[in-house]
């Protein structure tokens, strides 16, 4: 067994920037023909550019994830274009709010949870169809160490609990499939996306002081773990939470 994705078809939500982007390029470097998707079609364009130049393949899709006549137009356009999904890499997020547990209303747990948990478990599920008539495949979710531990971010630490047991939940029913189903719990990693709480210097001081390592990730820290989850070389891994926090779950 080797890690490379030679062969294969992945296709990545949340695809046009941070640990999104660093994946698509990682498993287009891999060997994979990518598909990637998000709300804005010009930046994902940007980036299908930049794969095209490692020599593969990119169908670039824009798609609000949250809505199911939008996932059901995006794995359609996916499938009329490469045939089958062999990866998927649910990594598309949202936290449009900074409100405490007291504070937020129902508004902002909607847009949350639809997006993180429904929408992701909706696409996993209309991939995971084809998958089974295809003999397999394998799907990365990405969740949070606040999905681990409670944050600062109250609902988007719910949802990202809720994202690891969907994960736990996929990998046991689907596994007559050989579909294998995991998770990847990032620490505080350096994205557009956490930028309130990175760019903050209490904030950051505070993850800091708990982080053994000493220093927030890099969303390219992210590649490495998640292409091992999505290729043979983890055969026999399913159901499972891997923390890439620089050691705060410790």
């Amino acid at each position: 067994m080797e890690l490379n994705l030679k062969g294969k078809v992945a296709l990545i939500t949340g695809g046009s920037r941070g640990i999104g982007r660093a994946t698509a390029l990682g498993m287009a470097e891999a060997g994979a023909d990518i598909a990637i998707a998000s709300r804005k079609l010009p930046d994902l364009e940007n980036v299908a550019e930049e794969i095209k130049g490692l020599g593969k393949k990119c169908l670039p899709v824009a798609t609000h994830v949250g809505k199911l006549d939008e996932i059901n137009n995006l794995v359609k356009k996916v499938v009329d274009e490469f045939g089958r999904i062999d990866i998927l890499v649910n990594n598309a997020a949202t936290n449009p709010t900074m409100a405490a547990a007291i504070d937020i209303d129902d508004r902002a747990w909607d847009s949350i949870m639809n997006l993180n948990l429904k929408g992701l478990f909706f696409l996993s599920q209309a991939v995971a169809k084809l998958m089974k008539e295809k003999g397999g495949g394998k799907i990365v979710n990405v969740a949070s160490i606040a999905g681990i531990t409670p944050d600062i971010l109250p609902v988007y630490s719910i949802s990202k609990a809720g994202v690891i047991m969907a994960t736990k939940v996929m990998a046991q029913q689907w596994a007559p499939y050989n579909i294998r189903v995991n998770t990847l719990a990032p620490g505080l990693t350096k994205t557009k996306f956490s930028e309130p709480l990175w760019s903050n210097p209490n904030i950051l001081n505070m993850a800091m002081s708990r982080t053994p390592l000493g220093r927030p990730a890099e969303p390219d820290e992210m590649v490495g773990a998640i292409i091992f989850l999505a290729s043979d070389v983890s055969s026999y891994i399913t159901g499972q939470v891997i923390a890439v926090d620089g050691g705060v779950t410790i």
